[in-house]
């Protein structure tokens, strides 16, 4: 089954996914919310402003050994360092790709997800065929999104938890050793700190394979 990257849920919605639909549908109703504006701002925190912090955590790492370090011993603390603090207590693990290893992040029994550096989880992250295959066929899940990894790599599969959350840093794309920081921020994206990307120059074609 080909898995669409904005798949709907195949599963019943939670007991919470529907009281907060039902909220939203009441407050649409008597005209105190415009959907459209809502849509807007969910559309903000999924993809811009929440990723962002991951792409900053991401291009500190490359650019500063001392920080990357630090990052790799203790993420929430390092995390932390540039102001990004967690508010539900869990614990983050920053996972590195290699050429020898790609590493993927889900969650396999709801949604868990490292809020506090990549926003809202998109759609595709929480929908049951994701939660399946990503375990079961991880490298058929990884070209649908258009990464074709070479049979010597080896992929590591995270399973996300209540207590612990996982970001990926993935590789640095060559041509970029001039780079600022800021530059390369700009090229870290949502599915690449998931691990279902990885982090290209634009116009440079997949060459993992």
């Amino acid at each position: 089954m080909c898995m669409s990257h904005d798949h709907a849920h195949t599963e019943p919605p939670s007991d919470i996914e529907l009281r907060v639909k039902a909220l939203e549908s009441l407050l649409v109703e008597k005209g105190l919310v415009n959907p459209d504006a809502l849509n807007t701002i969910i559309d903000t925190y999924e993809n811009k402003v929440g990723p962002r912090n991951g792409a900053h955590v991401v291009a500190k790492a490359w650019t500063d050994a001392v920080f990357k370090s630090a990052l790799m011993e203790d993420a929430s603390e390092a995390v932390a360092s540039l102001g990004y603090v967690g508010r539900q207590g869990e614990h983050l693990n920053v996972v590195e790709n290699t050429p020898e290893i790609h590493n993927l992040v889900v969650c396999t029994l709801c949604s868990c997800y490292p809020w506090t550096v990549l926003g809202l989880p998109p759609v595709w992250y929480k929908s049951a065929p994701y939660r399946s295959r990503v375990v079961s066929d991880p490298r058929g899940v990884l070209e649908e999104f258009g990464t074709t990894l070479s049979d010597t790599v080896k992929i590591r599969v995270w399973d996300s938890t209540s207590e612990m959350r996982y970001l990926v840093l993935p590789m640095r794309p060559a041509g970029t050793e001039r780079f600022s920081e800021e530059q390369l921020q700009d090229l870290v994206t949502r599915n690449s700190m998931i691990g279902v990307e990885q982090v290209r120059l634009p116009g440079v074609e997949d060459e993992s394979n």
